[in-house]
């Protein structure tokens, strides 16, 4: 028995997809505001904001790229993904520079999940953006 595929119309949103991804990895909640998504993306940056503040206050390390550790290279990875939030961090000298308890390693994991959170949301708004997600 064959099936029959379901074609759905795309419906683009005429913003350069690359243009809302960048948007959204800068900001968090940016790329969907751009898209007219704009309740999602307010939660997005209420979240991802906050976790990002969550760890700060639990004295997270804010990961930066030149120790040549592999792990503090792969915490600046997720760091990153919130770049603007860690670029905010860094200039405010917000954030430990060593883990001194169980406590800040928790608050460290905060700041990487909010950035890979982060990511994941620019992603997503690329994918409405350029039509190969469905826009619901």
């Amino acid at each position: 028995m064959a099936t029959k595929a379901v074609i759905v119309p795309v419906k683009r949103t005429g913003l350069s997809p690359d243009l809302v991804l960048l948007a959204g990895w800068l900001v968090p909640g940016l790329g969907h505001v751009m898209i007219r998504k704009g309740i999602r993306g307010l939660l997005l940056f209420v979240s991802i904001v906050a976790m990002f503040a969550i760890g700060l206050l639990m004295h997270g390390k804010v990961y930066t790229p030149s120790t040549g550790d592999p792990l503090d290279i792969l915490g600046f990875v997720g760091d990153a993904g919130a770049i603007g939030l860690w670029a905010v961090a860094k200039l405010g000298d917000l954030g430990a520079t060593q883990l001194s308890d169980a406590f800040s390693d928790y608050g460290s994991k905060f700041i990487v999940v909010a950035g890979l959170l982060n990511v994941m949301a620019a992603v997503d708004a690329q994918s409405i953006a350029n039509g190969r997600k469905l826009d619901r």
